[in-house]
């Protein structure tokens, strides 16, 4: 029998313990920050009905679903003219009813039409948890990725966009990120395809749009032309794309008056943004926000506000995104609920932070305290010690056999642990403890009421 090489799918990672201390010092702040606000936490499947996930995230996104093959023998429902015609559109409804979810909004649109019932509008809930998407894994691209939504549905008000800015403020401020906020709001885009000539092609437009950063205006030009806008529509475009490199709302937002005047969806979107910044620029946090009209975020449910956020100093794409949406649980039947949301891609905004080495010097520390174990005698003195230093709040472990001194410290080394109490005959004779910092190889011989004192002065290796 041959031996398989272990390995895992493409666009997939294991997370090692180190890794894990960061990633979750990352979740950690940010449910912190959702909790400040008033957030609450909920949890929705892994897996979602093709039909709850299928027509919300444009053609594109369709194409990205992992579908789950139905269990059984999937291709009895098909016929042998189903095979031989390879129609993948056509069959795969009859083997796939079910796939893994591609965001957490949607789900969670589903979430408050199933739940109406039992819950309080305005509704405000967070959501930390995996999402998948078969997309080509590359640097910052991944096919299994965490996602931290932050929502609130049943309210329209724009001080909710005006909170998850702050949100955005705080989560980045405590984890030491510089960042850049972009806005713009769906209803000048529909305004523009007005404009243009164009109202009933706004997804299509939106796609092309979304590509204006990292290809270039040429490339939107030519994918327009890919999709069948003529001369006239792009070239009355134009002048909206020349103004997607101004990043100064002073300049921006007169330009759209002039120009979106004659469209009231337009107009509207205008004074959204107008309305939204006065309430940053009375909080202090206009700084990091620019405006950028060439911004769609191209998923279709998105109907007003859009936000984007990127890293200043590692070019590594969105680490936080979202917008308004006015319809999205219309479509699951409960008609006139709006909703604003965004969401942080903890997998980037630690990419970042690791490239920026921003992670504080002891998150990957879990034990504070090792106990050198020099026999049996010596493990039922220090047990209790243990019990009490965990009690306290203080990480501590014993190591599980009476080995050799150096194999035991180099454990403790390995493990990063800061602190090393060595227990032997002598010190069980005189009550005492020999404390040794792995940091300065200083050793002193304490009480054990010494040693828990000088633990609890050291306030980084207390837990409570």
């Amino acid at each position: 029998m041959s031996i398989q090489k272990p390995s895992v799918p493409k666009g997939t990672r294991d997370f090692p313990p180190p890794e894990m201390m960061r990633r979750n010092y990352i979740f950690d702040t940010i449910r912190k920050v959702f909790q400040l606000f008033g957030y609450q936490p909920i949890e929705t499947p892994a897996m979602e009905n093709l039909s709850t996930l299928l027509g919300k995230y444009g053609e594109e996104g369709d194409k990205l679903l992992f579908r789950i093959l139905n269990s059984g023998d999937f291709l009895d429902p098909l016929q042998k003219s189903d095979l031989s015609a390879r129609n993948f559109k056509d069959i795969m409804p009859m083997i796939a009813e079910r796939g893994l979810r591609y965001d957490l909004t949607v789900p969670f649109a589903r979430y408050v039409v199933q739940h109406q019932n039992e819950i309080l509008f305005p509704f405000k809930r967070y959501q930390i948890q995996p999402v998948w998407r078969a997309d080509r894994p590359q640097k910052g691209r991944y096919r299994e990725f965490f996602q931290c939504d932050v929502d609130v549905v049943g309210s329209d008000s724009l001080l909710y966009e005006v909170e998850l800015i702050q949100i955005i403020d705080k989560v980045f401020t405590s984890l030491g990120l510089k960042y850049i906020i972009k806005l713009n709001n769906r209803k000048i885009l529909s305004g523009i395809a007005e404009i243009i000539g164009e109202p009933g092609r706004l997804t299509d437009l939106t796609v092309s749009l979304d590509k204006m950063e990292k290809t270039g205006m040429g490339t939107v030009i030519a994918d327009l032309h890919e999709k069948g806008f003529t001369d006239a529509p792009i070239s009355a475009l134009e002048p909206f794309l020349n103004l997607a490199r101004e990043k100064d709302f002073n300049i921006i937002l007169p330009f759209l008056k002039s120009k979106l005047q004659s469209s009231s969806a337009g107009m509207s979107g205008i004074k959204e943004l107008e309305t939204i910044m006065a309430y940053l620029g009375n909080l202090n946090l206009i700084e990091n926000v620019v405006p950028d009209i060439s911004l769609a975020r191209g998923l279709n449910y998105y109907t007003g506000t859009i936000i984007e956020v990127k890293a200043v100093d590692v070019p590594i794409g969105s680490i936080c995104g979202g917008g308004r949406y006015d319809d999205l649980t219309g479509i699951f039947g409960l008609n006139g609920v709006s909703g604003v949301g965004i969401s942080f891609g903890a997998d980037r905004i630690y990419d970042v932070m690791n490239e920026l080495d921003l992670f504080p010097g002891m998150i990957e520390v879990t034990t504070k305290v090792f106990f050198v174990n020099f026999g049996d005698v010596e493990e039922n003195y220090c047990l209790p010690l243990l019990s009490s230093l965990r009690e306290s709040g203080i990480s501590a472990e014993i190591y599980p056999e009476a080995a050799k001194l150096k194999k035991q410290l180099d454990y403790a080394n390995r493990k990063n642990v800061p602190y090393v109490v060595l227990v032997g005959e002598n010190e069980m004779k005189e009550n005492r403890l020999t404390l040794k910092d792995m940091n300065t190889g200083e050793q002193s011989t304490l009480t054990w009421g010494e040693l828990k004192e000088k633990l609890f002065r050291t306030g980084e290796f207390r837990d409570v």
